[in-house]
Formats: structure tokens, sequence, C-alpha cells
């Protein structure tokens, strides 16, 4: 096994434990901070199969065109950031949260 072989999965071992557990807290949590924190991991999750399966071939994305980019490049950039849009919101959600009595 090469070391980029490796990494995807160890990537994917990480991103499936992490899903498993948000799910998890998913069903614990009705805070609206929680929520958005363990969508933002769904998504991060969905981008890692997403670009595993593109390396190895099994999914192609190219026939896709939208604003001049590829499928998978247009994928790809929704699916990385996101979840930061998504933990930025939980953020926000948080410390609004916090100010209010």
């Amino acid at each position: 096994m090469e070391i980029g072989e490796i990494a995807i999965l160890v990537r994917l071992g990480l991103g499936a434990m992490a899903t498993f557990f948000a799910i998890l807290l998913w069903s614990k949590s009705k805070e609206a901070a929680w929520v958005f924190v363990i969508l933002g991991v769904l998504v991060s999750y969905a981008e890692i199969i997403i670009s595993t399966l593109e390396k190895f071939g099994i999914l192609q994305l190219d026939f896709l065109t939208v604003w001049g980019l590829s499928g998978f490049e247009t994928v790809h950039q929704v699916l990385v950031n996101l979840p930061l849009i998504l933990f930025i919101i939980a953020f926000v959600a948080a410390i609004a949260k916090r100010r209010l009595p």
C-alpha cells in the first residue's frame, strides 16, 4: 500500500467515527448550535466519500459543468466549504443563545 492509500483509509475511518458519534449526539440534542455542528460533520464525511470515489475512478462528475467549472470541482468546492459555513452558523447560534437571558 502506498502512503496516499493509507491516508485515504485513515481519513475514511476517522470520518466514519466522527459521523457515527455525530448521529448519536443528534438524537440527544435539540439545540440549534449542535445541530449545525452535526450537519457540518455529515457534509464533511460526504466530501471524504465523494473525493475517495472520484480518486479511485468509481464516480465521474466531469459531465457536469456549472459556471465554467467541471462537475467534480464544483461539488468538491461546495462540500469542502459548506461544513465551515455550518460551523460558523453553529458558533453564531451558540453565542446568540449565551447573550439572551
